[in-house]
């Protein structure tokens, strides 16, 4: 399976194949450790805890690797 060649940096948005580097999917040390803060600093949170309701349908989708590549 192939990885996307040009993704968008979580932190400063600029393009690459940030993968290809030890901090993919960011594209530097540093912004790995911008988004860490923001999580640490709650500026990042999960709004609410995942129930079984939120997984409803997801059960019937058939399995491979169609599931793991971004839609064009």
């Amino acid at each position: 399976m192939s990885t996307p060649k040009n993704i968008k940096c979580p932190s400063c948005k600029k393009a690459g194949d940030w993968f290809a580097t030890p901090f993919g999917p960011f594209c530097s040390k540093r912004c790995k450790l911008v988004d860490l803060g923001k999580w640490f600093s709650e500026e990042h949170v999960v709004s609410e805890p995942l129930r079984p309701e939120h997984f409803k349908g997801f059960d019937e989708l058939p399995p491979g690797e169609h599931l793991d590549k971004p839609e064009a």
